[in-house]
């Protein structure tokens, strides 16, 4: 067997759907219907005046399993474009997170170094804790979490990945009429 077909690989999966109920239930649907893993999930409404979202998945699996998922993704019906931002070129990958950081004493002091040197921001701050809001790859988070736990109790929430290609190619137009050569569908009323 060669080893490239079953070695698993990360990828950022972008998916511009119809903004309409059950559209997340359908996509989740297929990825835990056939066992698929889904490491991190965002959605949020792109266009309200087309009515569009931009689902973005990450996953990992072998090259075979991935291209599965997209052709499944593909055929969904709300679903009007899919994008692996890993195989198509150059992206961007960035992830939000408030860390809250319990601790006293010499530590405090610490912990706002360490925030200053990872670009972490101090948006809360009582005497016994503090939340920082940070942005970047999800590696410069969990290096942040992992540092701030060493310096007291931490609590963690996070947004999950967004990407988008670098450059100025549009993947994922706001409006389904400006995607050029790409297939649309009409909805269903």
């Amino acid at each position: 067997m060669n080893p490239k077909e079953t070695t698993i690989e990360r990828h950022v999966i972008g998916i511009l759907v119809s903004n309409e109920p059950g559209v997340l239930a359908r996509v989740i649907g297929l990825f835990s219907g056939r066992g698929y893993n889904i490491e991190s999930l965002t959605v949020s409404e792109v266009d309200d005046r087309e009515n569009l979202s931009r689902i973005t998945i990450v996953t990992t699996g072998t090259p075979m399993v991935i291209e599965q998922i997209k052709a499944q993704l593909a055929r969904l019906v709300p679903v009007y474009d899919v994008h692996d931002l890993t195989t198509e070129g150059s992206h961007l990958e960035r992830e939000l997170a408030l860390i809250k950081v319990a601790n006293t004493g010499e530590d405090r002091i610490e912990a706002l170094r360490i925030a200053d040197m990872f670009r972490a921001r101090a948006i809360d701050s009582t005497l016994e804790s503090f939340i920082f809001e940070m942005t970047g790859s999800t590696r410069k988070i969990d290096a942040f979490v992992d540092l701030m736990a060493a310096l007291g109790g931490v609590e963690v929430s996070r947004t999950g990945v967004v990407g988008i290609a670098r450059g100025s190619r549009l993947d994922m137009p706001m409006s389904r009429s400006k995607v050029a050569g790409k297939k649309t569908r009409k909805r269903k009323i």
